[in-house]
Order: structure tokens, then C-alpha cells, then sequence
């Protein structure tokens, strides 16, 4: 779960009344918005495991409410990072974020929540969220995606983060520690045709080793207290891995970009305060420069 500043969250909101949204093709990016139906919808949830049913107006509320969420985005990362990668803003096009909105727990779909005016996080259960879209469209364009990378997220969560990814480069992989969530979540991929997303439940504190070659790319979506050095080892030289880093719960946490040179080199780059909930696992009981 991400927060963001949100005194730089409402600017982006006054701004994006006046942006303008181009959405071009992007990596995997084959499906349109336009085409994505509530048959879609509900045979998607269904195949997941999570069968819903909604009323056609329900569904058309919905998609009413995306562009002018298209356009928060654009116009938050032209605010905050000078521009707005077209990957990114394809990528948004085109994953079904209401697909995403779900209460694992009490088995309660809740696509109604998309597409919010004011992006917040929402309760997935087990102690989970889904981060609010903005922190995400800012993460995600933080990592650089490049068709061609293989990437790795430590959070599963909904599995949002990823799926937006998986449009861009070449495979992605995710791990998630709460076992129901991860079992559940690992289910909704293939509904979509996200066939290069690969998921498992297990301690993101020690990657995912198995992946020859590592990463070219690696976000963490929950707060570490320290960098894992598993992660870091797991780095391709060029690599990058964005991170938060701050005590569990509790305010000051800031994101933190590391890059790897040609060399093996790990530099690091303070970015922007955030709250997210915190890694749990290994780490709660291993020290900096311990590799667990």
C-alpha cells in the first residue's frame, strides 16, 4: 500500500483539467479499453475465481469515471517527472483496474471503487491494498520499463503493479508473503492473457534466485527497514530497483532509487516521502549487509 505526498497529489489534480491524453500502443499493449466489455468483466472474474455480477449501468458508471483518471495520471507524472512515458499511460489504458478491486476475504468484489476522483489506497484484506494509482503511475515510470526487461516485485498485493508491467516488457515476476492473498491473486493473471506474469508465495526479503540472469529491474512495494542485499546481488548491471525505506507504519519513509553500472557498481538516489505497510518476514530479524 502507497501514500504520496499529497500536497503534490491535489496540484496534480487542479492540472489535470487541462490535460490533454494520447495513448499510443505500447510493448504487449494489443487490448483497448473501448474493447473491454462487461461480458468480459464478469467471464475474466469468474475464470478468477471471483464470480460478480454486475447491472450493465453499473458497468458503464464505471468506464465513465476512467478517462478523467487517464488523465490525473498524465498529468501527474508530466508534473512531477517533466513528462508521462507513453508506455505508462498505455499500459493504464489498457489493464481493467476495476478487475483489481477486490475484499479477498469476505469473497467481495468491489469494482465500484475504480477510478476514484481523489486516488487512495483500498483494503484488499489480510492486511493488503491496493496502492492508489498515481503513487503506482509514478513507480512504475521511476523503473523505466523497457520492452525486453524481466522484472520483479516484491508486494503482490492485487496484483495491479505487475499486470501494468507485464505490458510493457518481457516477464514479470512477483512474490507475495501473505499466503492466501498470494494463492488467490496468482489466479487472475491468465484470465487476462497475462501469460508473462509469474507469481508465488514466498519472502520477497530473498528474491527470487531461481530467475537465471536476474533483473533488470526490481520494485518493492512494502516498506523495508534496509536494503536486502539478496536484492541488490539479483540486480543486472544497468539494473534498477526502487524501494521504500522507513520504519514499519510510521511516517518518514522515503522511496529510494539504486542503479547498478556496467561494473557492479550500486548507486543510490533519495526520491520522495511515501507510507507504505511494511515488508514483514526475514527481514524483522536480519541486519543491514546480512544476506539471511
Amino acid at each position: 500500500m502507497a501514500s504520496f505526498d499529497q500536497t503534490i497529489t491535489r496540484r496534480g489534480l487542479i492540472a489535470s483539467a487541462t490535460a490533454a491524453l494520447a495513448l499510443p500502443s505500447a510493448g504487449h499493449a494489443a487490448a483497448n479499453a473501448a474493447h473491454w466489455t462487461k461480458a468480459d468483466y464478469e467471464k475474466a472474474m469468474k475464470e478468477s475465481g471471483r464470480p460478480v455480477s454486475l447491472s450493465d449501468a453499473q458497468f458503464d458508471t464505471i468506464q465513465k469515471r476512467r478517462p478523467a483518471a487517464l488523465k490525473r495520471i498524465e498529468a501527474y507524472l508530466k508534473e512531477r517527472l517533466g513528462s508521462a512515458d507513453p508506455a505508462v499511460l498505455a499500459a493504464f489504458a489498457e489493464v481493467p483496474r476495476e478487475y483489481f478491486h477486490y475484499q479477498y476475504p469476505d469473497h467481495r468484489a468491489t469494482p465500484g471503487e475504480a477510478y476514484e476522483d481523489t486516488p487512495k489506497p483500498w483494503a484488499l484484506g489480510y492486511g493488503s491494498a491496493l496502492s492508489d494509482y498515481l503513487g503506482q503511475a509514478y513507480m512504475t515510470q521511476v523503473c523505466q520499463p523497457k520492452p525486453g526487461d524481466v522484472t520483479l516485485e516484491i508486494g503482490t498485493g492485487s496484483g495491479f503493479q505487475s499486470s501494468l508491467l507485464s505490458r510493457i516488457v518481457k516477464d514479470a515476476y512477483t512474490i507475495e508473503i501473505i499466503q492466501p492473498l498470494g494463492t488467490a491473486v496468482d489466479k487472475i493473471f491468465a484470465p487476462l492473457g497475462y501469460d508473462n506474469v509469474h507469481g508465488k508465495v514466498g519472502d520477497g526479503y530473498f528474491g527470487w534466485p531461481e530467475v537465471e540472469g536476474g533483473f533488470d529491474i526490481i520494485i518493492v512495494t512494502c516498506a523495508a527497514t534496509f536494503v536486502p542485499q539478496a536484492l541488490l546481488a539479483q540486480m543486472k548491471p544497468g539494473g534498477r530497483m526502487v524501494i521504500p525505506i522507513g520504519q514499519p507504519m510510521k511516517r518518514g519513509q522515503v522511496l529510494y532509487v539504486y542503479t547498478k553500472d556496467a561494473e557492479g557498481k550500486v548507486h543510490s538516489k533519495r526520491d520522495m516521502g511515501v507510507f507504505f505497510i511494511p515488508m514483514t518476514g526475514a527481514i524483522s530479524k536480519a541486519s543491514p549487509g546480512s544476506s539471511g
